[in-house]
């Protein structure tokens, strides 16, 4: 499969909901040794085609009352890097697959949320991971 492929090339982020997320962070930087920062951590791997490449993963505790997980009533979302968006929507919709908004991009990459069987909220992402490289910060390796 090229790189024009549309399909799922890892996991992007883990994101929970939480009681107290400021507090949450803490414990696991505390405890577990996580590089935190505002919004959770940002766990840095390489590219395994390209080694030279720093990809990224972010783990995040939302607020419980938080409404991004909206329409799922779900505890979780997990986010999915990808390859070719546009493709993979596309792909999606000739599939039947609830498509929950329209791709919005930003500086470090397009986003499009979906509905799985199971009233699960998915988040893709095709990243640009040289924006949080450049951008700098600590990461969890």
């Amino acid at each position: 499969m090229s790189e024009k492929t549309p399909k799922v090339t890892g996991i992007g982020g883990i994101f929970f909901r939480s009681g107290n997320p400021a507090e949450t962070r803490a414990w696991y930087g505390k405890n577990l040794g996580l590089a935190i920062d505002d919004y959770g951590s940002a766990f840095e791997f390489r590219n395994a085609n390209r080694p030279d490449e720093i990809n990224y993963l972010r783990w995040s505790p939302f607020d419980e009352g938080t409404d991004y997980f909206k329409p799922s009533e779900k505890e979780f979302m997990i986010n999915y890097r990808v390859q070719h968006i546009e493709g993979l929507v596309k792909k999606l919709r000739e599939n039947g697959v609830t498509i929950v908004d329209e791709i919005e991009e930003y500086e470090y990459g397009k986003f499009v949320h979906i509905m799985d069987p199971e009233g699960n909220k998915i988040e893709l992402w095709e990243p640009v991971d040289s924006f949080f490289t450049q951008m700098g910060g600590i990461t969890t390796k």
